[in-house]
């Protein structure tokens, strides 16, 4: 028994050290875009009239009662059209040094008109026919001369406006990062969660956790093994059926309609034999509130992406990960202590 006590008040120590260390990382808030911007990109981003069918907005995959995320396995676009990727959350998106699950692009600016004329997502024909509906749109026209004093919503307008609300959204500010500020203590098994994270179980070798990068992401993309068994053993036939697609539409269209194209992961513009299968790590700010996991939405709990991450992470390793019943759920309550206060939605029905 002394010896139990001993190892957990060692790892309790480790934990309040590494909290009083990162505490710095909660300096103050950050910069407020323009309110104009702000308030123009809410209202685009709310918009169903945008989409094919005025059926679907921005805000059809990224719900602010799923963290902006949706719920959805894969994300459901105009039409009722289903995609391959599950839809992240957008907080701290505007933090992002890389964007899609692939990390294909690398401008927020860029990303935000995207899903417009995807045909799976907002499905419109062409930027000329999102010209044409916002220019039917008196309100918007209304907005711009009275904060901007511009008459006509341009894609460039339109592409600040819809980052401003982006990076507008704020972080969740959940029992962890208070504890981080020092403005309340985890519990005890969140906090020897905390140390699991850093130290034994290595979670925060891509979800970096320290006081220059709060997101829980190293920006990187890695392997997980998941999904990759649609293309594994037949990668040549793979790479044809690629530059086939490619011929006909954009990347981005036939990631979310091909799921060949989809598991090939970041190889699919890098063209590098190390990115087949690597996706973007993303971040675990309100991880408890955006199931189900992984970039296809496979992984239906946060109990089974955590068994999924040790049991790949085991595979690349000389030596596994050994984490008793015990650790594992102090490694589940630190998760939770990643997200806000309030209950986790449940996932929505795919």
């Amino acid at each position: 028994m002394d010896t139990i006590l001993r190892k957990r008040s060692i790892t309790l120590a480790a934990a309040t050290a590494l909290s009083l260390s990162l505490s710095s990382c909660f300096t103050g808030a950050i910069p407020s875009a323009d309110r104009s911007l702000v308030e123009l990109g809410r209202e685009v981003f709310n918009d169903r009239r945008l989409s094919a069918n005025n059926d679907v907005s921005c805000a059809s995959c990224h719900l602010s009662e799923h963290s902006f995320a949706d719920g959805h396995i894969v994300s459901i676009g105009t039409g009722k059209r289903s995609g391959t990727r599950n839809s992240p959350s957008l907080l701290d998106t505007g933090k992002a040094a890389s964007f899609f699950w692939d990390g294909r692009e690398t401008s927020l600016r860029e990303v935000v008109l995207q899903p417009f004329t995807n045909p799976v997502e907002m499905g419109l024909t062409d930027m000329e026919q999102l010209a044409v509906l916002l220019a039917s749109r008196p309100e918007y026209a209304a907005f711009l001369r009275h904060h901007n004093g511009a008459t006509q919503l341009d894609q460039d307008r339109l592409a600040s406006a819809l980052s401003a609300y982006i990076g507008s959204l704020p972080a969740p500010d959940g029992p962890a990062f208070r504890h981080l500020a020092q403005e309340t203590v985890l519990d005890e098994q969140a906090l020897a969660g905390m140390a699991l994270f850093n130290g034994k179980a290595e979670c925060g070798t891509c979800h970096v956790f320290n006081r220059e990068n709060t997101t829980l992401t190293d920006n990187k993309s890695h392997h997980t093994g998941i999904g990759f068994e649609q293309v594994a053993g037949n990668i040549s036939s793979a790479l044809d059926h690629l530059d086939e697609v490619l011929v006909s539409q954009p990347l981005g269209h036939a990631v979310l309609s091909d799921s060949r194209v989809s598991e090939l992961g970041k190889f699919s513009f890098s063209r590098k034999v190390e990115d087949l299968g690597a996706f973007r790590t993303p971040s675990l700010r309100n991880v408890a509130r955006t199931a189900p996991y992984m970039h296809d939405g496979s992984v239906p709990t946060l109990e089974e992406a955590l068994e999924r991450e040790i049991y790949y992470r085991n595979l690349s390793r000389s030596t596994p990960i050994h984490l008793t019943v015990e650790e594992k759920q102090a490694l589940l309550a630190f998760l939770h202590a990643l997200s806000d206060d309030a209950e986790p939605s449940p996932p929505s029905p795919s």
